[in-house]
């Protein structure tokens, strides 16, 4: 029994059973232990970013953490990227990060950096483990912090941790603690400023307030009491499809985001913070509602949402009523000729099978599916949240191995898609069931867009050639045969409607290159 030992066994009884890894020399011993732990799934990603990224669908769909395996400080800053979209989902993930043997360290050796630096803009909670009768209780700890409020955990393992012998572990489920009561104070100040102000306020949901049973409440007030239903522009999960209340994403651009607020005099947050815009624009505002909005919390991340929305619908005394929901889909004729982002949102839409899950990361391209989501059938929505391209194809990977029996549907940007490709071999070793739809525009065509919005109108070649894909234009299906998944290319709406038939009629990882 090492250390090592000890940590796997600690995950193991706390129902981490999944462990999404890219590890290097510093963490052989781990690995030797997760091979004597038939009970934890070990899956490999070829780029530390596919690990991080598929940590983060997994928790989004199971709500408890994953375990990645992390090679130092290098491997670590590999997947800073969707640690950040993690953390600013809430996603519950604990990064063990091998380090040096602690008595290596003062060597300097090649590979030696500040994990801690590293880690902490992107963690919620970070630990050094001392030695191996620390592993532990550094680990229960590390478990505990990622669930209390949920959030991203990173414990470094130094070598010598990791081999050093330990007294055979005992670990029980650690204790975490229930979300504290409603704030009942929160919940009657809402409330008074509901009833003075109908039909100019608005709620924002996220989080746990984002699943059906929660957004059945939120209607109900909404019905109610006449408040604006709202959810934010990155949606880190929502339940969706007919027969759901269906809130009114606030749009990314800023002019159209201020307009959609520009009425709302209190703005009430359930599970998040004030929307904001992302970036400055000159003669902008940076607040997307009127600076004399009221912004009131109802109950933030790590509270009881539910039980904050229950409370505020028994404060206002409304009954359980029928509540504005999506039912059948648009009259809208099918597309036909030619392939557009529209009739791709059109066809997965309609297509949709239920329960199905979708990873969205077209970015400009899929603006349209959000609206015609909420006519699909249920299913579960999820987006990157924290504004780090590159975490479709991960975010996809995981929720797949989370949920084994549900479709999951990843649209996914040609440009955003290439910085974790190698997700798709994982996708292939695992024979998990995406469906991949690579809007492909050959174009970063948002940053088109930010041009104009910083009043370039006209670009150049030096402009145009850091702002487009072409030559060469990528080749997807050449990339997905290359990973190991089957893969064609659609340029039609009859090619793209015939493709889309035959991958949901399959198990097994499938991608479409949908040239638009």
């Amino acid at each position: 029994m090492n250390g090592a030992d000890v940590l796997c066994d600690v995950l193991l009884a706390n129902d981490v059973t999944v462990c999404f890894a890219n590890p290097g020399t510093s963490e052989m011993h781990f690995v030797a232990a997760l091979d004597r732990k038939p009970e934890m799934r070990c899956v490999l990603g070829l780029f530390e970013g596919v690990v991080t990224g598929a940590a983060d669908g997994y928790a989004r769909m199971t709500d408890r953490p994953a375990a990645t395996l992390l090679h130092t400080g290098p491997g670590l800053a590999n997947g800073l990227a969707n640690m950040h979209n993690a953390r600013r989902a809430f996603s519950p993930m604990i990064n063990i990060v091998g380090d040096h043997a602690s008595y290596h360290l003062p060597l300097d050796a090649p590979l030696t950096s500040d994990i801690e630096g590293l880690a902490a803009p992107m963690s919620n909670w970070v630990r050094r483990i001392s030695g191996p009768e620390d592993v532990q209780p550094a680990t229960e700890a590390a478990f505990r912090a990622s669930l209390t409020p949920p959030g991203v955990t990173t414990l470094i393992l130094p070598a010598d941790a990791a081999w050093g012998g330990a007294a055979p572990a005992s670990p029980g489920k650690v204790v975490v603690s229930p979300p504290p009561t409603v704030d009942m104070d929160a919940v009657r100040e809402v409330a008074a400023a509901i009833r003075v102000a109908p039909g100019r306020v608005g709620m924002i949901v996220r989080g746990r307030a984002a699943r059906a049973d929660a957004l059945e409440i939120a209607g109900q007030i909404s019905t109610t009491c006449d408040v604006h239903l709202f959810s934010e522009v990155l949606i880190a999960r929502m339940q969706r499809g007919r027969g759901r209340v269906a809130p009114t994403r606030i749009p990314y651009p800023i002019d159209a985001a201020t307009e959609l607020l520009s009425d709302i005099d209190v703005l009430v947050l359930v599970g998040g913070k004030e929307p904001v815009a992302f970036f400055a624009y000159p003669g902008k505002p940076g607040r997307l509602v009127r600076d004399d909005c009221q912004v009131l919390t109802l109950a933030a991340h790590g509270q009881d949402l539910h039980a904050a929305l229950e409370a505020l619908r028994d404060e206002l005394g409304v009954k359980p009523s029928q509540q504005t929901v999506a039912t059948a889909f648009p009259d809208e004729a099918a597309p036909s000729g030619k392939l557009t982002d529209d009739a791709i949102a059109l066809s997965v839409a309609r297509k949709l099978p239920d329960n199905a899950i979708v990873c969205d990361e077209a970015v400009t391209s899929a603006r349209r599916f959000f609206a015609l989501s909420a006519f699909a059938a249920p299913h579960d929505y999820m987006m990157g949240t924290g504004g780090s391209i590159g975490g479709g194809i991960p975010m996809a990977t995981g929720a797949a191995i989370a949920c084994p029996d549900r479709k999951v549907i990843n649209l996914e940007a040609d440009g955003s898609g290439m910085y974790t490709v190698q997700g798709l071999w994982t996708q292939a070793r695992e024979n998990l069931d995406v469906v991949t739809i690579v809007f492909s525009n050959r174009t970063y065509a948002i940053l088109h867009g930010e041009m104009k919005n910083v009043g370039v109108n006209a670009i150049g070649e030096n402009a145009r050639r850091i702002l487009d894909l072409d030559h060469p234009a990528l080749d997807w299906v050449s990339l997905a045969k290359g990973m190991g998944v089957e893969a064609a290319r659609a340029e039609t709406c009859e090619q793209f409607d015939a493709l889309l038939d035959s991958a949901l009629s399959r198990r097994g990882p499938f991608l479409i290159e949908a040239v638009i």
